[in-house]
């Protein structure tokens, strides 16, 4: 772990936002969810929730969304249940969907705490899960085509929603609790000891100011003897 590399998690991490998270209902194609990703670490989300198609892309969708490191993705089993996941922290949900009382994106206050839900490439949102949400709201068009891509509406939703925070200074303090602050980190910082963690049930361990392991001989103890309790298992 160098400084440098310290400080760019370190930063990273303090510009992230508890109260804006991206829920993905059916979105299926490995490069839709990648890009989605990728906007939602640009403008500091954290938190994605998944809902996964039932066909024959579910495993690509799962591959993808388990390949990512710099956001956790909560599963769930229908669009209705992550939107009641979002509500549960505070959230606002809005669903990118054209209906009668949808509204320009550009005229949502997306400071409040936020879950913005965008559905399938193909059939978009299921009917159950568009009159779950709070709002609909639109990407206005002027041609011939009367959608973006969605990872491409995804990335302009996001970036309005991350104008409005920076405007109203919500990138210039830590807003994550310390738990879940170090709880990140570790993750960034150590993936693959986090993943064994995970695999084997192992606390993550504490870390210096350095962002190192505090103690490292007793936490390759307790590891050591969580994977031998696992492989005897």
């Amino acid at each position: 772990m160098t400084p440098e590399r310290h400080r760019r998690l370190c930063a990273a991490l303090d510009r992230r936002q508890p109260d804006l998270s991206v829920i993905l209902e059916g979105v299926h194609k490995p490069h839709n969810i990648n890009a989605i990703v990728r906007t939602c670490d640009a403008v500091g989300v954290l938190d994605v929730h998944a809902v996964l198609p039932e066909n024959r892309a579910r495993a690509s969708a799962s591959s993808a969304m388990g390949s990512q490191r710099w956001v956790y993705v909560h599963e769930h089993d229908s669009g209705p249940e992550a939107v009641a996941a979002a509500r549960a922290q505070g959230q606002q949900v809005l669903a990118a969907h054209f209906s009668d009382t949808a509204v320009p994106y550009r005229e949502v206050d997306f400071t409040r705490p936020t879950a913005v839900l965008f559905g399938t490439e193909k059939f978009g949102i299921t009917e159950r899960t568009v009159a779950a949400v709070d709002q609909h709201v639109i990407i206005p068009m002027m041609g011939m085509v009367s959608s973006f891509n969605v990872s491409v509406a995804a990335a302009i939703i996001l970036s309005e929603a991350c104008e409005q925070r920076r405007a109203a200074g919500l990138y210039q303090q830590r807003r994550l609790s310390e738990a879940r602050y170090q709880h990140a980190f570790f993750r960034w910082a150590h993936p693959r000891l986090a993943a064994l963690c995970e695999r084997y049930g192992v606390p993550y361990p504490a870390l210096d100011d350095e962002g190192r392991i505090a103690e490292p001989r007793r936490f390759d103890f307790l590891l050591s003897e969580a994977v031998r309790r696992g492989e005897d298992a």
